[in-house]
């Protein structure tokens, strides 16, 4: 506590006499001074060494007196949720924030705590002793917001992530949520009413039971790059994270949701298990590669031989692509510089013929065969010197290190 008392003693003795201060409000003034120690504390220790006239401290009027009440309001206004973690948010006065900051210039102090802070830490303190929960300043999985001036507390609950990996089973399915292009999701005769393009999609087969099960209020997927619709994504599936919106329960019953996930016979996954907003944006920051088996047709028809030399042809050069028509109106025009990786003939069938191949995150791999009006260069179609038109395209793997 001396580091306290030699800061209090650098400051204007006279002019502190002349306030009216409590205990909290009288050590905030060296809140950053030292450690271990509550401004409570501070202030007591101050207060022994300068005299202090009495009455209601003319700063806080009296609001560090009733922070028991407050955190027994806060802790009320959390029951109806299930939370492991939380954080205390304050509403406070401007009038006495202003007063807080007229009174640091006036005596001159250098290391004060805002009102704000000590609210938020002691009325923190107070509920975790109430709740049994643990604060957590960085991901709290509720907030509750306490306005002392009205006695209430509003509560912000933070979104449940759960991770897991995907697979599509079926052709003809988003990966999201696709909006009606005519209608922008409002309903309309040509999507029936929906407000999509699809009946459903991969997020909405496994967000439907999660909710079931969380009572959330909205949802939304974040996956690993995306395959087309018309794509299917088989092997070990694709990583995503769902996300939840206003969870009322965040435990359950994960390997029941799966089970029932894995039933609807379009969608599969495996395993949902806590994640984090940061997993979020480490998902979409991966840069993986990715397999894929490509049936396609070409005419006139190539022999196998031909097709071996000219993939391994493209396998020796960086693939220039522009942003292929079919994307165009949702996406930059530009020219994107990727590479296969591997390539390998499964089988070729008169015209019909089908390839396994590796690419770079990011790859067209539709447009790497056909060419896309030469968008795509060199391309498959280029390099043998015909038609290809794709059939069936599935993703085999996403090579993110799991």
């Amino acid at each position: 506590m001396d580091e306290v008392l030699e800061a209090a003693r650098s400051v204007d003795w006279a002019k502190l006499g002349e306030r009216i201060l409590c205990d909290a409000c009288l050590g905030r003034l060296f809140g950053k001074v030292g450690h271990g120690h509550t401004n409570a504390e501070r202030g007591r220790a101050v207060r022994a060494e300068v005299r202090l006239p009495e009455g209601v401290c003319g700063l806080c009027q009296g609001l560090f007196d009733g922070l028991d009440d407050l955190a027994r309001i806060a802790a009320r206004a959390l029951e109806p949720w299930e939370y492991r973690t939380f954080v205390i948010g304050s509403k406070v006065d401007p009038e006495l924030q202003a007063r807080e900051e007229a009174l640091w210039s006036e005596l001159g102090v250098s290391q004060p705590e805002p009102m704000k802070a000590e609210l938020n830490r002691e009325i923190g303190k107070r509920v975790a002793d109430l709740t049994g929960k643990e604060p957590d300043l960085a991901e709290p999985e509720v907030v509750a917001v306490v306005d002392p001036a009205f006695d209430h507390v509003e509560v912000q609950v933070n979104p449940l992530f759960l991770r897991g990996r995907y697979r599509k089973l079926a052709r003809g399915i988003p990966q999201t949520r696709w909006p009606c292009r005519r209608c922008q999701g409002k309903g309309c005769a040509r999507c029936g009413g929906t407000g999509k393009m699809y009946p459903t999609s991969v997020e909405e087969v496994v967000a439907a039971e999660v909710m079931k099960e969380t009572g959330g209020t909205g949802h939304a997927l974040h996956g690993m790059g995306r395959e087309d619709v018309d794509a299917r994504m088989l092997g070990r599936g694709r990583p995503f994270i769902l996300e939840i919106d206003i969870p009322r329960r965040r435990t359950f019953d994960t390997a029941a949701v799966v089970a029932r996930v894995n039933g609807s016979g379009s969608v599969e996954v495996d395993g949902l298990v806590r994640a984090t907003r940061r997993d979020v944006v480490a998902l979409k920051e991966d840069r993986a590669a990715k397999t894929y088996r490509v049936l396609f047709r070409s005419s006139p028809p190539v022999d196998e031989a031909k097709l071996k030399k000219e993939l391994s042809v493209l396998l020796a050069q960086p693939i220039a692509q522009r942003t292929p028509f079919r994307v165009a109106h949702r996406r930059a025009d530009t020219t994107r510089h990727r590479r296969l990786r591997t390539a390998e003939v499964l089988r070729v069938d008169g015209d019909l013929a089908e390839v396994r191949v590796t690419a770079d995150a990011g790859t067209y791999i539709k447009e790497l065969v056909h060419g896309d009006a030469g968008r795509t260069h060199p391309s498959l179609a280029e390099r043998l010197g015909v038609a290809c038109e794709v059939l069936e395209l599935d993703v085999l793997d996403v090579h993110d290190g799991e």
